[in-house]
């Protein structure tokens, strides 16, 4: 049986594993775009890092609005409906 130090230090570790700084998350973004053939300094490196920003915004908003809705929506469609 796992005790519940361990099992706490075992949840931690997972949850941070999935952890990146933002360092990182820039870098990946920078090697993505160089992968596609931009040079870095370029207006092509600029707006592909542009959009890879735009679709994680995008993204992250369609996350919200299904948590949202499954939840019924938030208090504003509540008071809307009044």
């Amino acid at each position: 049986m796992i005790g519940p130090k361990l099992a706490a230090g075992l949840l931690l570790a997972l949850l941070c594993s999935g952890c990146v700084t933002l360092e990182e998350r820039r870098a990946a973004d920078e090697a993505r775009c160089r992968s596609y053939g931009f040079r870095a300094g370029s207006e092509g490196f600029a707006n592909c890092l542009l959009q890879i920003d735009l679709d994680r915004s995008a993204e992250r908003r369609y996350q919200f609005d299904q948590f949202d809705a499954s939840f019924g929506g938030g208090p504003w469609y509540r008071w809307r409906r009044w």
